[in-house]
Order: C-alpha cells, then sequence, then structure tokens
C-alpha cells in the first residue's frame, strides 16, 4: 500500500531510491526540487513528487498554492529557474520534444477555436503534432467517441456546452496518444452535472487505458478515498499518498479536516 508522506518524497511506482536528495523511480511524471519566484514571491519551493503510472492523482490546493505556475513550467509555458520535470526518462529542459510528444494537456482556460468546428479543432491539434491526415481522422473519431461527442464532430464549437467544450479538450489532448495528461483546473465554470460527467470521463480513460492523470483542483468532492495526491500549499509540498492513508494518518474523519492540519500545523 502507498503510504502517506508530510514532506516533498511523493507516492511512488514499482522502484524507488534516493541520491543526493532526490528521488528516482519508474514513475511516468517526476517533478525534482522544482521552485520559481516571482521578483520576491516563491511562487513553488523545491516541489517534489513522482506521478504513478496508470493512476489518477491529484494535484490538491487552494487558489494561490501554486499549481498553475507548476502546470507552466510542465508544458514549458515558463522557462525553469531552479529543479528538474522528467517524464519517462526524458528531461523536460534537455529533450523537450519528446517529454512534450508524451504528454496530453487540459489548460484552465478554454483553448478551443469557437469559429471552427469539433473536427476542425482536433484536425489542427494534430497537424501541430504532425499526425498524417488519415491517421489524424480516425483517432478523432476514436477520441470523440470515448468522451461520447462523436455526432457533435461537425458543430460549431461555440454551439456546445460548456462541459461538452472540456470534453473536446479532453479528447484533443489525447490525440496524439499520450502517456500523461495533466489538467488544470478543468471544472472549473461548470455545473455540478458538467463536473460530475467530465471528471467520469477522465476516471474512465485511467481505468480502461492505463493512462497517468494529474488533476489539479481546490475542490474536496472531486476526490475519491484511493485517489493519490500531492497536496500543495504556499508553493510547498505538505504531504503526498493515498487520500484515505492520509486522512488515517492525520487522524482526521475527513479529506478537508487533514488538509487543514497538514495546512497550518507548525510541523509541516
Amino acid at each position: 500500500m502507498t503510504t502517506a508522506t508530510r514532506s516533498g518524497d511523493a507516492f511512488k511506482g514499482t522502484t524507488r531510491g534516493t541520491t543526493g536528495g532526490t528521488t528516482h523511480d519508474a514513475g511516468a511524471l517526476t517533478v525534482a526540487n522544482v521552485s520559481h519566484v516571482y521578483g520576491k514571491k516563491r511562487a513553488l519551493d523545491h516541489v517534489s513528487f513522482t506521478l504513478a503510472r496508470g493512476r489518477f492523482s491529484v494535484l490538491l490546493g487552494l487558489n494561490g498554492a501554486g499549481k498553475t505556475t507548476l502546470f507552466s513550467l510542465i508544458t514549458r509555458l515558463q522557462a525553469f529557474q531552479a529543479g528538474t520535470i522528467s517524464l519517462d526518462g526524458h528531461d523536460l529542459q534537455r529533450d523537450p520534444g519528446e517529454v512534450l510528444r508524451r504528454l496530453g494537456i487540459v489548460f484552465q482556460a478554454r483553448t478551443l477555436d469557437l469559429d471552427l468546428t469539433v473536427e476542425q479543432n482536433l484536425a489542427y491539434h494534430a497537424a501541430l503534432h504532425g499526425l498524417p491526415a488519415r491517421l489524424a481522422r480516425a483517432r478523432a473519431g476514436a477520441v470523440l467517441e470515448r468522451v461520447d461527442l462523436a455526432e457533435r464532430h461537425g458543430d460549431k464549437a461555440r454551439d456546445l456546452s460548456g462541459g461538452q467544450m472540456r470534453r473536446v479538450e479532453i479528447a484533443r489532448a489525447l490525440l496524439h496518444q499520450p502517456r500523461v495528461l495533466i489538467l488544470d483546473e478543468p471544472t472549473v465554470g461548470l455545473d455540478i452535472k458538467a463536473r460530475a460527467e467530465v471528471l467520469a470521463h477522465v476516471r474512465t480513460l485511467v481505468a480502461e487505458e492505463g493512462i497517468a492523470v494529474l488533476w489539479a483542483t481546490h475542490l474536496f468532492d472531486e476526490i475519491d478515498a484511493d485517489d493519490d495526491l500531492v497536496i500543495l500549499h504556499q508553493g510547498r509540498v505538505r504531504g503526498t499518498g493515498r487520500a484515505d492513508t492520509i486522512m488515517e494518518q492525520m487522524g482526521a474523519a475527513t479529506l478537508t479536516e487533514a488538509f487543514t492540519r497538514m495546512t497550518t500545523s507548525e510541523t509541516v
């Protein structure tokens, strides 16, 4: 069973060890000692964790915890200042092309072209990844089936609901068959039903496709007891492990209670 920790050492894959203070193992995505500052503000402070393969993992933190900054570094929207990020053994700074080819991304802000059809949005993304047109069409059909939107392929994006747009963005992120899917606050602005649908679709991907997911959120009701957690607070990792294990170790009846104790204790 995965054990919870209260440091930068994260939940693991099958192999683990430590060299020079940096943890190495067979995880899908490894973040090691990543720090980032904006002027005098430290947004991230030696953040370290390893994302397990074939698991639904949650980056949990309140607004301003550093989640979006971390995602910006993983996706190369911002340049590194300190630390390393690697995916399948490929270092993001030394080999960014290989990392990004293995990475699917759903940003917090909506990124569909509203004047294009669903199919055209997917085709444009496929072209950016160098997929041949015939292969792109086949994969587009498959991923739209996966998110239950195949019948909307010819509709303009602006005619979709917020939840449907999010599902198209997830489908688009899967076109190039990534090993890791990261989603930054993907349910922001959605109603309860749409939130549940998007979450269910992503959990199904993990269960049926074995993809590794990192789901960033501040909403406790999006987390299941057996999810892996990285608790981020004020730019620091305050704890990692399965949600139920963290609650047990903190002597808390709810995850909200455990989170509060971990983020306010003098010992963290």
